[in-house]
């Protein structure tokens, strides 16, 4: 069903960058600084997060009739995305991705 979209707010928070189009902007979730076992990691031996936060989303994917594709998440939502999805961007000292949706894997509930 492809509809304009009129759902929630597209933005959790607004930080200065707009993602165009079908892009989605992902704050990963810090990384655990220590393993189950309670060994503490060196910054250097902590493996990047495959988590974050939707923080914004673009207008959505254009579709041949004009309209735009409805999102399968929204801002604020926790997910699950690829490795190497994404382009990793940092502004304001802050480090976000800039994804399309199909990178993302799913939604994590509760």
């Amino acid at each position: 069903m492809a509809t304009k979209t009129k759902s929630a707010p597209k933005s959790k928070k607004n930080i200065g960058i707009r993602p165009l189009g079908d892009r989605i902007l992902v704050q990963r979730i810090e990384a655990e600084a220590k393993t189950a076992g309670g060994i503490l990691l060196p910054e250097s031996a902590k493996e990047k997060p495959k988590e974050g936060t939707i923080i914004s989303l673009g207008d959505g994917r254009l579709l041949d009739n004009g309209d735009r594709a409805e999102w399968n998440v929204k801002a604020g939502d926790r997910v699950l995305f690829t490795s190497y999805g994404g382009t990793e961007v940092k502004y304001n000292g802050e480090e976000y991705l800039i994804m399309e949706e199909r990178d993302i894997l799913g939604v994590i509930e509760g």
